[in-house]
């Protein structure tokens, strides 16, 4: 009978997390530590690691490694990948959770289509699709050589499906062609390396649902009146589906979505 303890250790394990110091990051970080992996913490430059480095350390007593890296440049990852590839530590899992969200105030992002620019079109391309194909490339390697090799890549619902303006009226929000797009490239990422990578190193994604951020009230409410578990997510709740993708809870499982979205997707 296969213990559920040992097929979830993953202990002597090494993870890269991109976007490691954001909220899902954090939580990423934490819930693979508690599992026993040892941490690549990758983020941009600016980033607050010390804390989550500080906690990883004293509450579950794992190595980790922070890193800056602009995601956004070629260069800045050719340079992360020949520090790690140098390194000697390997690599079992990989992560690719960073993402280029933008906000309300970038110009030619949350606006009318026509209005939207080719500038963060490339932009959001460059952070959300191009770079976690160039990372999964480079690291093939080191994934094939150890154990357990895997890939996760954190897509969207929106990787999957259209939006619904009427959640946005009467608010500064917007949904980007080119988030959208980008994530829904992920998905398809993922399901090209999971045959491709095979038998050597599984591939499977992620697409959260709308996590809660303070957003206004009124697209909070019309975001529970569409979710059959009448809530928006927390990052809490995706920490079930990193720990079974990361470790060998799921070594039958590869080419899948695991939609994260209490229900949104089901109507």
């Amino acid at each position: 009978m296969t213990n559920l303890n040992k097929i979830s250790n993953m202990n002597g394990r090494h993870t890269l997390i991109t976007g490691a110091a954001g909220h899902i990051g954090r939580m990423m970080s934490e819930t693979l530590a508690e599992l026993g992996s040892n941490l690549i913490l990758v983020d941009r430059p600016g980033s607050n690691f010390s804390s989550l480095e500080s906690d990883l350390k004293k509450n579950w007593g794992v190595e980790s490694w922070s890193i800056e890296c602009d995601l956004e440049s070629e260069e800045d990852r050719i340079k992360l990948i020949e520090l790690l590839k140098s390194d000697g530590r390997g690599l079992n899992c990989l992560i690719n959770n960073a993402a280029f969200i933008g906000d309300s105030e970038l110009k030619g992002w949350v606006a009318p289509l026509e209005e939207q620019t080719l500038d963060t079109w490339r932009r959001a391309i460059e952070v959300n699709l191009t770079t976690p194909f160039h990372l999964s490339q480079a690291f093939t390697p080191e994934l094939r050589a150890g154990n357990g090799g895997n890939i996760i890549n954190i897509s969207s619902i929106y990787g999957e499906l259209g939006p619904d303006w009427s959640l946005y009226d009467e608010t500064t929000m917007g949904n980007p062609a080119a988030y959208s797009v980008s994530k829904g490239g992920l998905v398809q990422l993922t399901r090209w390396l999971a045959t491709t990578l095979a038998p050597h190193i599984r591939v499977n994604a992620i697409s959260p649902g709308g996590v809660f951020r303070k957003q206004p009230e009124v697209f909070v409410q019309r975001y529970k009146g569409k979710t059959p578990l009448g809530r928006m997510a927390t990052e809490d709740d995706l920490r079930g589906a990193v720990a079974f993708l990361a470790s060998d809870m799921s070594l039958y499982m590869t080419g899948q979505n695991l939609m994260v979205d209490g229900g949104w997707s089901v109507w």
